[in-house]
């Protein structure tokens, strides 16, 4: 059975997750959004205290919130920044992101070494993890779908009682929309959301509680 780790990070408070099996040490960062040395010692400490092996870096989507600390990741444990080629120019225009937000702009352009889609499977700690394509709050944002442990990260797409905003770059309020309706809430009621911002929640809660969408 897969572990799992949230940390939130950043003025954004996004949610940086590390998955792992207690079991052989194999682990994934998803999300790092680490802004400083801090943030960055904090998530390297638990990795180092627990004996785990980073195996994978994975991005829900490239908006800058979410990609702080992806260059740290993949250069402290040798591994690729996984993520959907559709968010590739959100990367590359990391510095342009942080210039929207007032922050500063000498951040380091971030690309995708693996291209994920909708129907790939990626192995974290040896679970078969599926990978969910559901654009609209960027054009690349994916979910990750873990069927055995029972949970799905969904970044930005679905929060507690909320969705992703859609009025950014590329965004796409109807299809954000379809997408939940079409591919999350048939889902297991039983599935646990971990979302890129807040606290979790499930699918079952928010087919009926989530304003925003009707299942």
């Amino acid at each position: 059975m897969l572990k799992i780790k949230q940390f939130t990070f950043n003025m954004f408070g996004i949610n940086t997750y590390l998955v792992w099996n207690p079991e052989t040490g194999e682990a994934a960062v998803i999300d790092p959004g680490m802004i400083n040395d801090k943030e960055q010692s904090q998530l390297d400490r638990f990795i180092s205290d627990n004996g785990l092996a980073v195996h994978n870096l994975i991005n829900t989507h490239m908006h800058v919130d979410h990609i702080f600390g992806d260059l740290h990741i993949k250069d402290k444990y040798g591994v690729d920044i996984a993520a959907s080629p559709d968010d590739s120019f959100l990367g590359e225009r990391a510095a342009m992101q942080c210039r929207m937000f007032g922050l500063p702009d000498d951040m380091t352009s971030v690309k995708i070494d693996r291209e994920l889609k909708e129907g790939d499977t990626i192995d974290i700690g040896g679970e078969k993890v599926e990978i969910l394509s559901v654009p609209g709050h960027s054009p690349g944002s994916l979910v990750l779908y873990f069927p055995e442990s029972g949970w799905a990260i969904t970044g930005d797409v679905l929060f507690r009682r909320s969705i992703g905003r859609t009025d950014l770059v590329a965004g796409n309020h109807a299809q954000l929309i379809d997408g939940i309706s079409k591919k999350l809430y048939t889902l297991p009621d039983s599935t646990i959301v971990y979302p890129g911002h807040g606290e979790p929640t499930t699918i079952g809660e928010e087919k009926k509680e989530n304003p925003f969408v009707i299942g």
